[in-house]
């Protein structure tokens, strides 16, 4: 059985900011703190958190929405999720993220789900809201 998660999440930086933070590898390896590897090509792999996280490009709009298939390195071979990053304008060169990812194991659901906040979102508001950004790959280490 699967799951699937949403979450919503609005960040002080316009669309651009949001999808470029995500899209760009020396920007994500920024604010995660951890090398990144990301084709804008549909069909493009994509290597994240040192390869915790890896996947193909699905489909992709610029500033509007990026859709990936997603997997994380200790799921069963040939498993993957759908993750979708869809960008709104709002008041004030503001983003609202909406965000979903289907097909998450039910094992892994609830530390996906909370993995996401702590290690993309937190994170991804300090480095375009101008906050510090604190320790990203500590963070990470510390959640393996």
């Amino acid at each position: 059985m699967s799951k699937s998660l949403e979450q919503t999440v609005k960040f002080k930086a316009p669309p651009r900011a949001v999808f470029e933070a995500l899209m760009d590898a020396k920007q994500h390896a920024r604010f995660t703190g951890a090398p990144a590897r990301i084709s804008r090509k549909p069909g493009g792999a994509f290597s994240v958190h040192g390869g915790y996280a890896t996947g193909y490009l699905l489909d992709l709009v610029a500033d509007k929405r990026i859709v990936q298939a997603w997997r994380a390195s200790d799921w069963p071979r040939g498993a993957y999720s759908i993750v979708t990053f869809a960008l709104a304008p709002a008041p004030g060169k503001q983003t609202v993220l909406t965000f979903s990812h289907d097909g998450v194991p039910d094992i892994e659901a609830a530390g996906i789900k909370q993995g996401w906040t702590d290690f993309y979102w937190r994170p991804l508001k300090m480095m375009l809201e101008g906050a510090s950004g604190g320790d990203a790959a500590g963070r990470r280490r510390r959640r393996r």
